[in-house]
């Protein structure tokens, strides 16, 4: 499994800046005009991980495959987008099946690129958005209610859902988002979610895109951002997208260099990444053989059967134990025979939790 990431914004908030410094590549349109992002862009970016290239390093193999995350920017959205007004509403479709969101703030200041309402204004430029996305997952949920009406006449299965699906338009309609509403643990409201990809119900990490001077110190404005991600129990990432966009060619030294000048000890693709990892509750293994080291994601508190899964369906099927080593401890020995000589490596069985970094062989049978 990968991460999906959307990201959303009003227009010249820079959106698309923040996407070509995620990816480290000029593939999203930059131009100072709204609904300059006619199609959404998408790109698939390796995980920025220094343990399997570690790990390729002490086994010897010269192929290095990280976990991967991939974008999803689309035409930024404006007050009525729910209604038609501006392109973006056209594809919100393109977020509906992403793991998380983020949500582009304008903090910076530049007279050549028009904001959307004439002035910086955090508070309402995140009104503006939730409120769409919100109307848009209403918009959807209706269409859905109208038609679980004609179906509960003949099928009453379906009434818990149609119940579910009324409980959720009228916490919508308070104004509130879905990813705090207090059934989300029902089994029915997981049901409906899973079917409606509601837009409101994904975990936020709100991306303050500040001037370059404002990396190291929050400014007015990026501490606005940061006061409403707390008052949301959001995640909040900072940096200055034009700066890393401007650094995409460099190598990851120089890169990693002219950051720590700005201010800045880590980036903004790992930034988002990380936070990405921890609202969604997922982790990393390691695999190596005589060709490769690989990362692969899952989510924390799965076991190692629903691990070997992940590398195929046969693994899990015919699983028969795990031989695992915590990355720290191979790193310290550099070999698998020397970890094993030193009594450490484990075998665990089909209850084991796979833990983050941990480096594992499995052995199945079919």
């Amino acid at each position: 499994m990968n991460l999906s990431i959307g990201i959303v914004g009003l227009p010249n908030v820079g959106k698309s800046t923040v996407f070509n410094a995620l990816t480290r590549a000029q593939n999203a349109e930059v131009a100072n005009y709204p609904f300059c992002t006619i199609q959404p862009n998408r790109a698939i970016v390796p995980v920025p991980d220094r343990r399997v290239e570690k790990l390729a390093e002490l086994v010897g193999v010269k192929e290095v495959i990280h976990a991967t995350v991939e974008f999803v920017d689309v035409a930024g959205l404006v007050r009525g987008a729910s209604r038609g007004e501006g392109l973006g509403n056209q594809f919100l479709g393109h977020i509906r099946d992403v793991d998380a969101i983020v949500h582009v703030v304008r903090c910076f200041s530049d007279p050549n690129v028009v904001h959307v309402s004439g002035q910086l204004d955090p508070r309402s430029d995140i009104e503006v958005i939730n409120t769409e996305l919100a109307l848009a997952d209403l918009q959807q949920l209706e269409r859905r209610i109208e038609k679980l009406e004609r179906q509960v006449k003949g099928d009453a299965k379906l009434r818990p859902l149609l119940e579910m699906a009324r409980a959720v338009e009228a916490y919508l309609n308070t104004g509130q988002p879905l990813w705090a509403y207090p059934e989300r643990d029902n089994e029915v409201y997981r049901q409906l979610n899973q079917e409606m990809r509601f837009l409101t119900a994904k975990p936020v990490i709100y991306a303050a895109n500040v001037d370059e001077d404002d990396i190291e110190e929050d400014s007015e404005c990026a501490r606005e951002v940061r006061a409403i991600a707390q008052e949301q129990g959001a995640k909040l990432v900072k940096f200055s997208a034009r700066l890393e966009e401007e650094l995409a060619g460099l190598t990851d030294a120089e890169r990693q260099e002219f950051l720590e000048l700005a201010g800045a000890s880590v980036g903004g693709l790992e930034q988002v990444i990380r936070e990405g990892y921890r609202i969604l509750g997922l982790i990393s293994f390691f695999t190596f053989n005589e060709e490769q080291a690989r990362a692969w994601t899952i989510r924390e508190g799965w076991t190692a059967p629903q691990a070997a899964g992940v590398i195929h369906t046969d693994f899990e099927r015919g699983f028969i134990r795990a031989e695992v080593v915590p990355f720290e401890t191979f790193e310290r020995f550099g070999s698998w025979a020397e970890v094993k000589a030193a009594g450490l490596l484990r075998v665990e069985g089909r209850e084991y939790v796979v833990q983050d970094g941990d480096v594992i062989y499995f052995r199945f049978n079919v």
